[in-house]
């Protein structure tokens, strides 16, 4: 297996770990913030948001994927070029479209599955380029 391909290989495989921590958390977020209520705009709502928000267990374990999410994140940027791993990580509307679907039953018009579809291609396109064209990542 040459170099080339293992860092395409390794770099997909963190950007795969980095999406599905950003979509868990967020799903967390938002499963935890609808427990909590809307948000008030004035100095007593934000209090009692923070408050509630504070002891719902789901938003915490949606800020630890978070957390997965940006250590991945800063790993993969380490290696591979912004132009590679933003465009690719944009898969993660896909899942997010997909999840908010499963999970919050949402309703999801032809519009925006038309969309995500064109974002998967947009996906396979830039995936099908080398992750790192300004210096050598390591393997």
């Amino acid at each position: 297996m040459s170099r080339e391909h293992k860092v395409r290989i390794k770099t997909l495989l963190v950007v795969l770990v980095m999406v599905l921590c950003a979509n868990i958390g967020d799903l967390l977020l938002k499963s935890g913030m609808t427990h909590v209520g809307a948000v008030e705009i004035s100095a007593e709502g934000l209090s009692e948001t923070l408050r509630l928000a504070m002891f719902n267990s789901t938003i915490w374990l949606g800020i630890f994927f978070l957390v997965g999410f940006v250590a991945s994140y800063m790993t993969v940027m380490s290696w591979a070029d912004y132009s590679y791993v933003m465009p690719v990580g944009a898969f993660g509307y896909a899942v997010n479209t997909l999840l908010a679907r499963i999970f919050l039953h949402e309703t999801v018009s032809l519009q925006r599955w038309v969309g995500v579809f064109i974002i998967c291609v947009g996906v396979l396109l830039v995936g099908q380029t080398k992750p790192a064209t300004v210096s050598n990542p390591p393997v």
